[in-house]
């Protein structure tokens, strides 16, 4: 088996791309997929060698992945943010989430039949997942004497927040959720000095880079084989939950460069967008009643009522009412609970989900990603509507 990548000297970690077109399980699955023909295997194969089996970059699926991440959160933002223009903005990071989610991508992997290696290296077949996976354990610290908060991390802080008051350990909120987090909501982990990408400047090398501007230029022709670790054991090894949605992300970033946009929609739409996500069941309100209050107010309605449709069983030990909220004439919500109080509570919260999941007439819904491209040669671009953004949560 060859031994050299390329112009690199050093060994190859990961089956070979020339093995990629006589592999079939690679054939197989791209059959499975649909993917279009102007997909190569050899793309396909390199979109299942994670950066932890192979360190280089030119060789291992993270480019793809990163380009692959934001084409997925942006299809699924744009599919939520249109379709359900009031969604509160917890819901939508945790609809964002269960859509496109390591959890859901890891399923979607297996769903797909791809199976993972136990170890990676030049032997395998090139149809599998290629990964170093993270030795189980606990995530004790060298000392032992302090444990890690998040299990699934490495032992490191969590860097990369922007935030200049990080240090001071202050309640993150949800403005600055949107602005500094990433699509979920999450704080972003990374190592210290971490580079985003080759040559990058960090922290560190942003002020030294300051005091001596000209002496940056002279360095900046290392190559990426110099800058990026060249044996397996110096990457950090990943779970199998990360190295599949991995493979996915940068399965649609790969489409997304040799198949074009369209391909990258269509393949959301069938493997993404086509799962079902419950969004009523993502809201939880601590105190629906006054939060209805406060959007009836605001919305210039007339002030809720709870009114009693029916009972049954008030002397037994299991009564049953049904109540139902009223804005004047207008019904907002209705619900069954054991007692009053719980069917009022019941019935707010059921008035707040439907305000919410308010969703406008398909015919008026049209996606930013839908127009892209209408005044160049898509014809099968649609034209723009302005589409409804509603003022924003309830906040009490």
């Amino acid at each position: 088996m060859e031994q050299q990548g390329g112009a690199s000297s050093s060994p190859l970690y990961a089956p070979s791309h020339r093995t990629a077109a006589h592999s079939a399980k690679l054939s197989a699955l791209h059959a499975r997929l649909s993917l279009p023909l102007k997909l190569p295997l050899q793309t396909l194969a390199r979109c299942l060698i994670d950066p932890s089996a192979d360190p280089r970059q030119g060789y291992n699926n993270k480019p793809f992945s990163i380009l692959g991440q934001d084409l997925l959160g942006y299809y699924t933002s744009e599919y939520l943010l249109c379709r359900y223009p009031r969604l509160p903005m917890p819901v939508l990071f945790a609809a964002q989430f269960a859509y496109v989610g390591n959890a859901t991508l890891a399923n979607i992997r297996s769903e797909w039949g791809v199976e993972a290696v136990a170890a990676p290296g030049t032997e395998v077949d090139a149809g599998l997942l290629q990964l170093k996976r993270t030795i189980p354990g606990s995530a004790i610290l060298d000392d032992e004497t302090e444990q890690e908060k998040n299990m699934g991390l490495p032992t490191a802080p969590r860097l990369g927040t922007g935030r200049r008051d990080k240090s001071l350990n202050w309640r993150r909120g949800l403005s600055s959720r949107i602005v500094f987090d990433d699509e979920f909501g999450d704080l972003q982990a990374g190592w210290p000095d971490a580079q985003p990408y080759p040559g990058a400047p960090t922290s560190t090398a942003a002020e030294e880079g300051a005091q001596a501007g000209e002496e940056v230029e002279e360095d900046t022709a290392v190559s990426v084989e110099q800058m990026s670790p060249q044996t397996p054991t110096e990457t950090e090894p990943t779970s199998l939950t990360d190295a599949s949605a991995g493979f996915v992300r940068a399965l649609t970033g790969a489409l997304y460069l040799h198949a074009g946009t369209q391909a990258a929609k269509d393949f959301h739409r069938d493997h993404i967008l086509s799962r079902h996500v419950p969004l009523h069941q993502l809201f939880n309100f601590t105190h629906p009643t006054r939060d209805l209050s406060k959007l009836c107010a605001r919305e210039g309605f007339e002030p809720p009522v709870a009114r009693l449709i029916s009972e049954t069983g008030r002397l037994s030990r299991t009564p049953v009412y049904v109540v139902g909220v009223y804005s004047g004439e207008d019904k907002l919500g209705e619900a069954a609970g054991a007692s009053l109080n719980e069917g009022r509570v019941r019935a707010s919260a059921a008035a707040l989900r439907a305000w919410y999941l308010y969703s406008p007439p398909e015919s008026d819904v049209v996606l930013p990603s839908e127009v892209e491209g209408s005044g160049r040669s898509r014809k099968d671009a649609k034209k723009w509507k302005p589409q409804m953004i509603d003022v924003g949560e309830v906040i009490t």
